[in-house]
């Protein structure tokens, strides 16, 4: 079964190059670019993982954050940022996000987080479930 990310950004090409990267590790990358956006696709789909840039045109990550929170499942949410640094991943890091990615994309890294960010999801899932039979 494929896992689902759901990018929010500015960056159709991030997506595609994205969508490249993951592909083998059967996750599959739905793209938006605004949290508006964001919030209509998630009542429609599910999704374990939100993968958001710091800055949107309508908002910033801690935005993304608060959105994957008011979803029945919890989602993990990761930020990603050109600027990333030791402060912003600690500020990410205790505010609840599951990690921060720096750009540009670095392929081992990008697929380590989005696979272990995904199968943490996949797990609160299957736990969510088995407690409510």
């Amino acid at each position: 079964m494929r896992s689902r990310i759901l990018f929010v950004s500015g960056h159709p090409d991030d997506a595609r190059r994205l969508s490249r990267m993951l592909h083998s590790l059967a996750i599959t990358v739905d793209h938006v670019e605004t949290l508006h956006q964001a919030y209509a696709k998630l009542q429609q789909d599910d999704y374990g993982v939100i993968l958001t840039e710091a800055s949107l045109p309508d908002g910033k990550w801690p935005d993304a954050l608060h959105l994957g929170r008011q979803f029945q499942q919890e989602l993990e949410v990761i930020v990603t940022d050109p600027h990333a640094d030791a402060r912003m991943w600690a500020e990410a890091l205790n505010l609840g996000a599951y990690d921060l990615l720096a750009q540009p994309f670095y392929e081992p890294e990008v697929r380590r987080i989005m696979y272990n960010a995904c199968s943490r999801a996949g797990s609160r899932a299957m736990a969510a479930s088995a407690g409510s039979c």
